[in-house]
C-alpha cells in the first residue's frame, strides 16, 4: 500500500467513484437549496447539472490518477454555464458562491475518507492540508475563467443592449403614423428580444378622443410579431378591439403606468405601459419561451431595455397621435370649407379635385371656388395660403368667405385682389398681434406670423364669350382650343397678397365655346423631382388630349402629374369648359330716357317671353322690368339699356332663372327701403325683392346695371304684396 500523501488521496477518490453519482446528487442539492437562482430558468438549470456531474468527475479522476486537479482545465460547459449566467441577468457572485459550495460537499466527503483509509495520523493531517490547497487552487482557477467568460458576455450583452437602443432611434419612429410606428416596435423587438411581441393602444387614443380611459380598458391590437423561431399565434388580430381584463397585468400597468414582469413554467413575460407626456397610451408585451435560444426569463436589465424601448415608441406613437389628430382636424376642416358641389351655372362646365399633401408638411391652404354672379356670368377662383396645418386651412376658410364677399358685390377681378390684399394684410396684423406669436414648442400649436397667399381670379361672361383674369403671385392658367392645342394664358404676375402698395392688372381673353381653362396651385407642377417648367409641359400634354368628360379629365392630370397620388403640397385644380348664349337666349332693348318708354318695354318684355314659351313668367316679368325701367329714367342717366337672359331654355320640367338687367349710365346705387304709409314712393324695390329670388347692383367703368334673377315658381311674398 502507498503510504504517500498522492497514495491516500488516490485511494479515497478511488473509494468515493462507486458513490459518484450520490455525491453529484448532494452538490446539486446543496446548490438548489443555497443558491436557487441557478434553476429558476430550464436552460440554466439543465447546464448547471451538467457542470456539477462534469466538475465532481474530473475532480475525483485527477485525484485518483495523481494527477493534480488545479492543473487541469475546467470542463468547457463551465464557460457555457458562465455565459448563460450572464445573459440572464444572474449576478456572478452567485456563480462564485455555487463553486464554494460544491468545492465544500466534496471536500467533506474527501476529507471523511482519509481516517478511514489510514491510522497515521500525521499523513492523515498532510493529505488533508494538501487536498484543501488543490482544492483552493482548482476553485481559484475554474472562478476566474468563469469570471472572464461571464464578464465578456456580459459586454457583449451591453453591447447588444446599446445596439438596439441605438436601432430603435433609428427605427422606430421613421414616421408620424401609429400603425408603422407601432409594428416597427414590434419587428425590432421580436428579433432577438422576444419571441412574441404585442402592442395594445387604448382605443380612445386610436381614435383621437381627449376623455381619459376607465377600467375595463378598451385596447385596440396595434402591431403583433413572433420571432424568427416562431411562436403561438395571438388570439386577437391587427386592429380588433377587446377588452383588458381587470386586474391582469396590462390592466396593472394602465391604471399604475408601472412595468409587469411575469414568468411561470411556458412564458416569461415583460408588460410595459406607453406613457408619453404623463399620459398612458398602451401597453407592450414581450414574451419569451423556455424552449428557444434565448433565455427564458427576463432580468432587470432586460425590463430597463424594454422600458427605454417602450418610452421611445411612447414618444413616437404619441407625435404620430397628435400629428393624425391635427391633420384629420384640418383635412375636415379643409373638406368642409370646400364647395362640396360646385353651384348650379350655364356658364362652363366644371370639375375640382382637392388632394392634401402626402407627407409631414400636412393639410395645406389651397382652395378652389366658383361662385355664380351676375348676368350668367361665373367666377373662377384657385388660391394657396402659405403654410400647413390648421392655421392654414382657417386663413384659407377666412380668404374664400373674402372672395366670395367681394365677388358678390361683382368687383373687376383687379379690384378684388386689391380688396383680398388688404384682407390679408390685416389678417397678418391681427396674427402678429395675437398671443400665439410665440408659442409653448410642446402645446402643438402652429407658430402664427406673417400670413402670405396666392390667388387666381377669372370672371367668364357667356354672352360676350369673354374672360377676365387677374392673378396675385399665382401660376397662370392653361387654355385647350377646341382643336387640341394648349398653352399658358399670359397674364401680368401681380405679387402674392399680404404685400401692399402694389397694383393688380386684369386680362381679357376671348375663349370659344368649348375652351378649356385649367386653374390649379403649384404643388400640381412643382416636384422634388421636376422643375415647373417640366411640369407645366406635361400638363399641356395631358389637357391636349382628348376625354370623355371632365371628371376623366381630372383624374388623368392627377395620375400623370401625380403618379404616387402623395404629393408632397397640397394640390387644387379646377377645370372649366366654357359655354356661349347665342342670341336666342338673349334680348335686349335700347330704351328712350321717357317715362313712355316703360310700356314698349313692358311689351317686348311679352312678346320675347311667350316666343321662349315663358308666359307663366311674364306678369312677374312685367312688373320687374318696370320698376327697374322706371328708376333708371327717374334717377339715371342715357343710355339705358334693358336686357334678358336666358340660361338654359325651357323644357318639360320647366326653367331655371330668367335673368332681367337694366343698365343706365348713372353712379346712383339704389337701396331697399321701408316706405312710410303716405309716402308716394319708395316700394318699388320692395316689389322687385318679393319678386325675384336675388337682385342686386353691378358697377362697371361707366355706369351701373341693377338686375334681379325670376325663378321658375312663383314667390312666396307675391301673394301677400297683393292680398
Amino acid at each position: 500500500m502507498d503510504g504517500t500523501v498522492d497514495g491516500l488521496l488516490s485511494r479515497a477518490a478511488r473509494a468515493l467513484a462507486p458513490r459518484v453519482d450520490e455525491l453529484i446528487a448532494g452538490v446539486t442539492r446543496c446548490l438548489r437549496g443555497e443558491v436557487p437562482e441557478l434553476f429558476e430558468d430550464p436552460e440554466l438549470a439543465r447546464l448547471t447539472s451538467e457542470n456539477a456531474a462534469e466538475h465532481v468527475l474530473g475532480v475525483l479522476t485527477g485525484l485518483e490518477l495523481g494527477l493534480d486537479p488545479s492543473a487541469l482545465d475546467p470542463p468547457p460547459a463551465d464557460a457555457d454555464r458562465a455565459r448563460a449566467l450572464a445573459r440572464t441577468g444572474t449576478s456572478v457572485t452567485v456563480m462564485l458562491r455555487a463553486y464554494r459550495l460544491g468545492e465544500g460537499v466534496i471536500l467533506d466527503r474527501l476529507l471523511a475518507e482519509l481516517p478511514r483509509l489510514s491510522d497515521d495520523p500525521e499523513l492523515v493531517d498532510t493529505a488533508a492540508r494538501r487536498l484543501l490547497a488543490i482544492a483552493t487552487r482548482y476553485v481559484d482557477r475554474t472562478s476566474e475563467q468563469g469570471v472572464l467568460a461571464f464578464q465578456a458576455e456580459r459586454d457583449r450583452r451591453l453591447q447588444w443592449r446599446l445596439s438596439l437602443v441605438n436601432a430603435a432611434g433609428l427605427r422606430v419612429g421613421t414616421a408620424l403614423d401609429i400603425a408603422r410606428t407601432t409594428q416597427e416596435l414590434a419587428d425590432l423587438a421580436a428579433e432577438d428580444f422576444a419571441d412574441l411581441v404585442t402592442v395594445d393602444l387604448l382605443d380612445s387614443v386610436v381614435r383621437g378622443h381627449d376623455t381619459p380611459a376607465r377600467e375595463p380598458f378598451l385596447l385596440r391590437r396595434a402591431a403583433q410579431r413572433t420571432g424568427p423561431e416562431g411562436g403561438p399565434e395571438p388570439a386577437v388580430k391587427v386592429q380588433e378591439p377587446h377588452i383588458c381584463p381587470d386586474g391582469s397585468p396590462a390592466a396593472r400597468a394602465l391604471a399604475t403606468g408601472e412595468p409587469a414582469r411575469q414568468t411561470t413554467a411556458d412564458r416569461a413575460t415583460l408588460v410595459v405601459p406607453l406613457t408619453a407626456r404623463g399620459t398612458t397610451l398602451g401597453v407592450a408585451r414581450f414574451s419569451r419561451y423556455p424552449r428557444h435560444h434565448r433565455p427564458g426569463r427576463f432580468d432587470d436589465e432586460d425590463l430597463l431595455l424594454a422600458q427605454e424601448l417602450a418610452a421611445r415608441t411612447a414618444v413616437a406613437v404619441d407625435n404620430a397621435c397628435r400629428y393624425t389628430h391635427a391633420r384629420t382636424t384640418a383635412l375636415t376642416l379643409q373638406r368642409i370649407l370646400l364647395p362640396r358641389r360646385t353651384a348650379e351655372q350655364s356658364a362652363v362646365e366644371v370639375a375640382c379635385r382637392y388632394l392634401p399633401a402626402g407627407d409631414r408638411a400636412g393639410v395645406g391652404g389651397d382652395w378652389y371656388d366658383v361662385i355664380q354672379l351676375s348676368g350668367a356670368r361665373v367666377a373662377l377662383v384657385v388660391g394657396d395660403v402659405v403654410g400647413h396645418g390648421i392655421h392654414a386651412a382657417a386663413t384659407m376658410c377666412r380668404l374664400r368667405t373674402a372672395v366670395r364677399t367681394l365677388a358678390d358685390i361683382d368687383l373687376p377681378p383687379d379690384e378684388l385682389l386689391t380688396h383680398l390684399d388688404d384682407v390679408v394684410i390685416r389678417l397678418s396684423a391681427e396674427a402678429a398681434a395675437g398671443p400665439d406669436t410665440d408659442p409653448d414648442p410642446d402645446s402643438g400649436r402652429e407658430p402664427a406670423g406673417d400670413i402670405g397667399a396666392t390667388c387666381l381670379y377669372a370672371v367668364y361672361d357667356p354672352v360676350a364669350g369673354r374672360c377676365s383674369l387677374a392673378r396675385a403671385g399665382h401660376v397662370p392658367p392653361t387654355v385647350t382650343h377646341g382643336d387640341g392645342t394648349a398653352g399658358l394664358l399670359e397674364l401680368p404676375p401681380g405679387p402674392p397678397l399680404g404685400l401692399g402698395g402694389l397694383p393688380f392688372e386684369a386680362v381679357e381673353a376671348e375663349l370659344p365655346e368649348g375652351t378649356l381653362l385649367a386653374l390649379y396651385t403649384n404643388g400640381l407642377i412643382e416636384a422634388r423631382d421636376r422643375d415647373v417648367e417640366a411640369g407645366l409641359t406635361a400638363l399641356r400634354e395631358v389637357l391636349a388630349r382628348p376625354a370623355p368628360s371632365l371628371e376623366t379629365a381630372c383624374d388623368t392630370v392627377l395620375e400623370a402629374l401625380l403618379p404616387t397620388g402623395r404629393p408632397h403640397d397640397d394640390v387644387a385644380l379646377l377645370l372649366a369648359r366654357t359655354r356661349t348664349l347665342g342670341d336666342d337666349r338673349v334680348a335686349a332693348w335700347d330704351l328712350e330716357p321717357d317715362p313712355a318708354s316703360v310700356a314698349p318695354a313692358r311689351a317686348g318684355v311679352a312678346r320675347q317671353l311667350t316666343a321662349w314659351g315663358l308666359d307663366e313668367l311674364a306678369f312677374s316679368a312685367e312688373l320687374v322690368v318696370s320698376e327697374l325701367v322706371t328708376n333708371a329714367i327717374r334717377y339715371g342717366r342715357p343710355p339705358v339699356r334693358l336686357r334678358l337672359i336666358l340660361p338654359r331654355p325651357a323644357d318639360g320640367r320647366g326653367l331655371s332663372t330668367l335673368l332681367c338687367e337694366v343698365s343706365d349710365a348713372g353712379g346712383t346705387t339704389p337701396h331697399l327701403r321701408r316706405a312710410r304709409t303716405f309716402d308716394e314712393g319708395g316700394r318699388g324695390l320692395l316689389l322687385v325683392a318679393q319678386l325675384a329670388a336675388r337682385w342686386g347692383t353691378r358697377h362697371a367703368r361707366r355706369g351701373k346695371t341693377v338686375w334681379a334673377e325670376l325663378g321658375e315658381t312663383e314667390p312666396a311674398g307675391l301673394q301677400a304684396l297683393f292680398a
